[in-house]
């Protein structure tokens, strides 16, 4: 382990110049078209949400209430990233990971009822027109923040390399979606069969991309995957986004819950929900 792998990358972060403003989140109390389980410890989970379909960036996220209308709890929504989004259909898609009360309460929700959703909130992934080739390193659930890119880049023109990490076989999402839309290559990695081991995917990658870089590294889900993607980028001349998992109470920017810890003294860290969840990672001090 590197000294760099041992510091949370969310005290190194900066927010992503933007220059433009980011789609107004809309509230919905969407149908549920399509609810299952889905490997692992995940659920797949399709919701009619038409103003989110048309206008969510990718990267963006939306907050999900568990509590059915009448219900006292839970109170909080769930943050979720956009899986996939079809503007056309007015459909949006995430998969979740089933970790508490709330996130097993979602689980209850069947066909045909509906679900209050909130979006799409925060800044998403800056993919410049002039990009050659990108980079997606996801592990588990956070692969799941990853796969609009992969969506807006089929048929650009722009390669696709993408690395889909999880603890075994049946814990990998995402895989299939980056063949779907056209990748150039694919990497599955897990810890069950020892690939996901970091000196055994650098190889894999070097191998892979030092003859033709990437420009842009995206990467979310694992700090350890994050220094990588980071020492990767400083060989290649790179730049690294990640974005961000936090728990929030608004998603908004309203309860400053989820700060970043990047700055010190009296002026707040940059927030996940409204400065990101996407951020540019720095090259550690």
């Amino acid at each position: 382990m590197t000294t760099t792998e041992t510091r949370a990358v969310r005290d190194h972060v900066t927010p992503l110049p933007y220059t433009g403003p980011v789609p107004a989140p809309t509230w919905h109390h969407a149908e549920v078209l399509e609810h299952r389980p889905e490997a692992d410890r995940y659920q797949y989970l399709r919701l009619h949400a038409p103003s989110i379909a048309r206008t969510a960036a990718a990267g963006q996220f939306v907050m999900l209430t568990a509590a059915r209308q009448g219900e006292r709890g839970p109170v909080l929504p769930r943050p979720m990233a956009i899986y996939r989004r079809d503007a056309e259909a007015g459909t949006v898609e995430v998969v979740y990971g089933v970790v508490g009360d709330g996130t097993r309460k979602l689980t209850t929700f069947a066909a045909g009822e509906t679900m209050l959703v909130v979006g799409p909130l925060g800044r998403g992934f800056h993919v410049p027109a002039d990009t050659t080739r990108v980079l997606l390193v996801g592990r588990g659930i956070g692969t799941c923040s990853l796969t609009t890119v992969a969506q807006d880049l089929a048929g650009s023109g722009t390669g696709l390399v993408a690395v889909a990490s999880g603890r075994t076989p049946h814990a990998v999402i995402g895989a299939d979606f980056y063949h779907e839309c056209g990748a150039e290559r694919v990497l599955t990695v897990t810890d069950a069969q020892g690939t996901s081991e970091i000196t055994r995917l650098r190889a894999q990658l070097t191998s892979a991309l030092d003859s033709a870089p990437p420009q842009r590294i995206l990467t979310c889900g694992s700090d350890r995957l994050a220094w990588l993607c980071r020492e990767l980028a400083d060989r290649w001349g790179a730049e690294v986004q990640v974005s961000l998992e936090a728990h929030m109470a608004c998603g908004l920017g309203y309860c400053h819950g989820c700060a970043t810890g990047t700055r010190g003294g009296p002026e707040e860290s940059p927030l996940i929900c409204k400065d990101g969840p996407v951020f540019r990672l720095q090259v550690p001090a």
